[in-house]
């Protein structure tokens, strides 16, 4: 599960829920924000960053809502056309080593015979990377479907076919600042372990889609607890995150009606961005 918060690519990181009182037993993916003298509602849309084409949902609100706002933000600006080259540049290993370096000669063996297998790839082409960015690659195999669909491609698309202003909660490098801040042994011994058939993650995903497609938060945040994410991750990965944007949504809130579409785990608990922005006077109610 840990490779679930690890994935830049496909924006990542994001399903850990625990509800928070007055909203335990609401089941919906998207929110209404209101209050505190907005002239228009904005919402909050929890994504999942990959899911296989059967299992994807987009309700008549969850459309409406985005054709009523003015605004698109995700978690970074997906319209930005240097935002790959960016997180390319920020994958390159600048310890001097290479990816080789990293493994013993058995385990790096298997990797090689890995990425061909799965991805059809040279090793070749990742040596001057970091681990993490490997990792990143193979998380997107956790589904059981060879051509897994991203709620925000669709969703930008839908927002350059209305002429909508496409924005982000912060920048590439803020973001690639978490993976750079993950333990390189933790994130080998990751890689070692698929490698050897103990971390495939593939029934939890299987698990979090049928939640997710529920849209029950609950059960969503039950299966993170039980994967064994640490608090560390939970912390980068969510809440410090959660802190810092809701001053920049409430900026973007006060100027126009902005449809936010970040990850479902970003939503929910203590320092989820629904109970932040209660705790600034904001009325937020669900959708359905």
């Amino acid at each position: 599960m840990k490779t679930f918060f690890r994935n830049i690519l496909t924006l990542i990181i994001t399903f850990i829920v625990s509800f928070t009182a007055g909203a335990q037993n609401t089941k919906s993916l998207l929110w209404a924000v209101s209050g505190k003298g907005m002239k228009e509602k904005s919402y909050l849309f929890g994504t999942i960053h990959l899911i296989c084409p059967q299992d994807y949902i987009w309700t008549d609100a969850m459309k409406q809502s985005l054709l009523k706002s003015k605004e698109v933000c995700f978690e970074m600006d997906m319209d930005d056309p240097n935002i790959m080259m960016q997180i390319a540049a920020g994958m390159i290993d600048q310890s001097g080593k290479k990816l080789k370096d990293y493994f013993s000669p058995t385990d790096y063996e298997k990797l090689e015979k890995y990425v061909k297998d799965s991805l059809g790839m040279n090793i070749e082409l990742f040596q001057q990377m970091k681990p993490v960015a490997l990792q990143t690659l193979f998380s997107t195999q956790s589904s059981d479907c060879s051509n897994p669909i991203s709620y925000e491609n669709n969703i930008m698309e839908a927002a350059k076919t209305d002429n909508k202003e496409i924005t982000g909660l912060e920048t590439v490098s803020e973001q690639l600042d978490l993976f750079d801040n993950l333990p390189v042994d933790s994130v080998i011994k990751d890689i070692v372990d698929l490698l050897n058939g103990k971390n495939t993650d593939r029934g939890d995903f299987k698990k979090l889609t049928t939640a997710y497609k529920n849209q029950d938060l609950p059960a969503l945040g039950k299966l993170i607890k039980e994967s064994g994410a640490s608090d560390k991750d939970i912390d980068g990965f969510l809440d410090v995150r959660n802190e810092k944007w809701i001053p920049r949504m409430v900026e973007k809130m006060d100027r126009t009606s902005v449809f936010f579409a970040v990850g479902a785990g970003h939503l929910y608990g203590d320092n989820g961005l629904i109970a932040l922005l209660k705790k600034e006077g904001y009325t937020v109610t669900p959708i359905k």
